[in-house]
């Protein structure tokens, strides 16, 4: 008895002394201790948990080599081998996962709205809840920070840029004809109606590598993933009607939506400064089908807009009006899939179609064109770690134009081109921190009409200096092919690619209901297409030679905490701007660029009255324009735009709103420019006309009715 007694003494001892200790403390990057992080061996139950000095110890059985395990909330998981025997009084350094929500993200050059954005300045409801937007995405646009109000136009001209320096993007593929078509001084607006988009990323400069083609901007717009439910919508309105309708299954949804708009009867009733023979009438639809696989989705999207107008326009050149009678087919045709494969893979592909066709009749004259336009696009992106990330792809860009030109007496004239450009990109995102995040990319591009091929580099960095604010800086160059104006004529002229680099320095502060940016830029054209003749025709002689630049300063304050049920914001630009192109006889500043632009958006939801009001002021400082009278080129200035806008969504039921909108309520006699005659008068003087807007005033009222499951939904995001 004695000597088992001894034995199991023994072998007590022996199980006793083989338990070995591990012990040391969890701290931060910065040496701050961890408080109730988890400790352990992996495969065994061995652990325990940080004490408020961040210290641990605990006792395992475990032997040799075995992997040791710390975990905590915002931090990664930290894996390490160790010799058990020897793992005493170690300290471990747990670094901060650069996925947290308050991480950095880069924001020099976007502003960013939708489900899937995290850092918003604009919501989705703002695109259309906007007073004198008119559920047109561009004029809500226009209420930002480095965009000019350039009103006898109406496309988006950003930070010294012309319309056709920004793209537009839907679901990643290019829109090759984003507005609807027009005539001289006569505004257009863009083909796509918001309900159908759930985000929208509007970048003013120093943009991914991924989009290219683009001097100045880009405008992506994303169709939804999903719809909420089945439902119909229906408007009546005093400029046409619409309806809608969506249906959703297991794996699959569609959306149609259907307008037909003719301004005749409004115009009947309130006047305007236009001659017209037949107003603006179209019929125009789009529709989104989704169908989600176990790992991703695919979207077919389609568009077509059919239009016309008839006018007559006075021209200080000719004693008798210019009639212009113009018809506009367009269709655009959209197919992309996104969706994840293999281990941290994703896949990005789809191609894109636009077709668009005019036919003019200047009076007598007939000019008629057609557009074909077409991308290829493959993307690849490899989530490598937390910290890493790499993206690459290609585009590939086909267009096909042509014009034809008959005077129907004697003179007829064909112009046209073939383009294909072949694009290659790749970029990396690096989180060094959830405080420092690096983007890096080169995109390489050879356009076979133009026989060149351009390579441009760009990165952004953003550094996080507090909970709530940070500051980014983003360089970029870019290139664009010269417009059709003059591209059009490259079988008599051997053109090069425009092109511009940016510098953009970012401050943005967000915290729950309040965002502020301030943003400062850059831009350096050159290649800029200079010609010398005073219209643009194909004898004229073209060059590269012109240059420009742009900078100034953006600011953006948006708030919803100063009073209930009250959100604002208000948007600031300054731009000093100048140009040596097209026909400028020496450096000046474009007639489209105003030096000071300010905007004041408010909206107000009064429950009592079940209403939601919302007022827009628009102000901007005259723009330049060229007086022949006088000898400094580009010295005259118009007087100061200044436009309020006032809108009221009433609901009769949860699912019936009345909309009543008017824009320039106080109807000032805004002036956009001047056009000049060619010649003199008797008396030396050049005469003059103004350019003014179409109406000095445009109501609105519409009926809009959904019908839904949930018997709740209704349009008011939709107005």
């Amino acid at each position: 008895m004695k000597t088992f007694f001894l034995a199991a003494s023994f072998l007590f001892s022996i199980a006793l002394f083989s338990q070995n200790t591990i012990s040391g403390k969890i701290t931060n990057e910065k040496g701050k201790p961890i408080a109730g992080a988890n400790i352990y061996i992996e495969g065994t139950y061995d652990g325990a948990t940080s004490s408020e000095t961040g210290e641990f110890s605990f006792e395992t059985k475990a032997v040799g080599n075995q992997f040791l395990t710390v975990s905590f909330l915002i931090y990664d998981t930290y894996k390490e081998e160790i010799d058990v025997a020897n793992f005493k009084g170690q300290t471990i350094k747990l670094r901060e996962n650069v996925n947290a929500l308050d991480a950095v993200v880069i924001t020099a050059g976007t502003l960013e709205s939708g489900n899937k954005a995290r850092v918003s300045v604009l919501k989705p409801l703002d695109i259309v809840t906007t007073a004198g937007s008119a559920g047109n995405i561009v004029a809500a646009l226009q209420t930002l920070p480095g965009t000019q109000t350039v009103g006898e136009d109406g496309r988006l001209f950003v930070r010294g840029g012309e319309a056709s320096e920004t793209q537009t993007f839907v679901d990643g593929l290019r829109v090759a004809q984003p507005y609807g078509a027009s005539t001289n001084n006569v505004p257009t607006r863009g083909r796509f109606s918001p309900f159908l988009f759930s985000g929208i990323a509007f970048s003013t400069g120093g943009y991914s590598a991924e989009y290219g083609e683009a001097l100045s901007s880009v405008l992506l717009l994303n169709t939804q993933d999903e719809p909420d439910q089945n439902k119909t919508d229906i408007a009546l309105m005093t400029v046409g009607l619409g309806v809608g309708n969506t249906q959703k299954w297991k794996k699959s949804s569609l959306s149609v939506n259907t307008y037909y708009m003719n301004l005749a009867p409004y115009q009947a009733v309130i006047p305007q400064n236009v001659d017209w023979n037949s107003p603006y009438q179209s019929l125009s639809g789009e529709s989104v089908y989704r169908y989600h696989f176990a790992r991703g989705i695919f979207k077919l999207y389609a568009a077509f807009d059919s239009s016309k107008f008839d006018l007559n326009q006075q021209n200080i050149n000719f004693e008798e009006k210019i009639r212009t009678d113009l018809n506009n087919n367009n269709f655009y045709l959209n197919s992309s899939y996104s969706g994840a494969f293999g281990t941290g893979w994703h896949l990005t592909s789809g191609m894109s179609y636009g077709y668009n066709s005019n036919k003019v009749k200047y009076n007598n004259s007939d000019v008629d064109s057609e557009e074909n336009a077409a991308q290829l696009k493959l993307k690849l992106r490899k989530h490598v770690s937390n910290y890493f990330g790499l993206s690459f792809g290609a585009d590939y860009f086909i267009t096909k134009f042509n014009e034809k030109f008959d005077d129907n007496i004697a003179i007829q004239a064909s112009n046209g081109y073939d383009s294909n450009i072949a694009a290659f990109y790749t970029e990396g995102d690096i989180l060094f921190s959830k405080y420092l995040a690096l983007k890096v990319g080169l995109r390489l591009s050879n356009n076979s009409l133009l026989e060149e091929t351009n390579i441009a580099p760009r990165a952004s960095v953003a550094y996080k200096v507090s909970k709530n604010s940070q500051f980014s800086f983003a360089y970029g160059d870019f290139s664009q092919a010269p417009v059709v104006d003059y591209i059009k004529y490259s079988k008599y002229h051997q053109f090069e690619s425009e092109k511009a680099k940016h510098y953009i320095l970012n401050y943005q502060f967000t915290k729950p209901g309040q965002t502020f940016r301030a943003e400062a830029y850059y831009k350096d054209y050159s290649n800029l297409v200079q010609y010398d003749s005073k219209d643009i025709q194909y004898n004229s002689f073209f060059s590269n030679n012109g240059s420009g630049y742009a900078k100034g300063l953006d600011i953006f304050w948006r708030d919803s905490n100063l009073y209930k049920n009250l959100e604002y914001w208000i948007s600031y630009s300054y731009i000093d701007s100048e140009r040596d192109y097209k026909n400028f006889p020496t450096m000046a500043t474009p007639n489209f660029i105003a030096s000071n632009s300010l905007s004041v958006v408010t909206k107000y939801f009064i429950t009592d009255w079940k209403s939601q009001i919302s007022l827009t002021n628009s102000y901007s400082s005259g723009r330049p324009y060229n007086n022949p009278n006088e000898t400094v080129f580009m010295n005259g200035k118009t007087k100061s735009y200044n436009s309020l806008s006032l809108s009221w969504a009433y609901l009769l039921t949860t699912q019936k709103i009345l909309y009543v909108s008017i824009s320039n309520v106080l109807g000032n006699q805004n002036v956009f420019g001047y056009d000049y005659a060619r010649l003199p008068d008797a008396s030396g003087v050049y005469n003059r006309q103004a350019v003014t807007p179409t109406a000095d005033r445009f109501f609105f009222i519409g009926f809009f009715w959904t019908i839904s499951d949930n018997k709740n939904d209704n349009q008011l995001k939709n107005l």
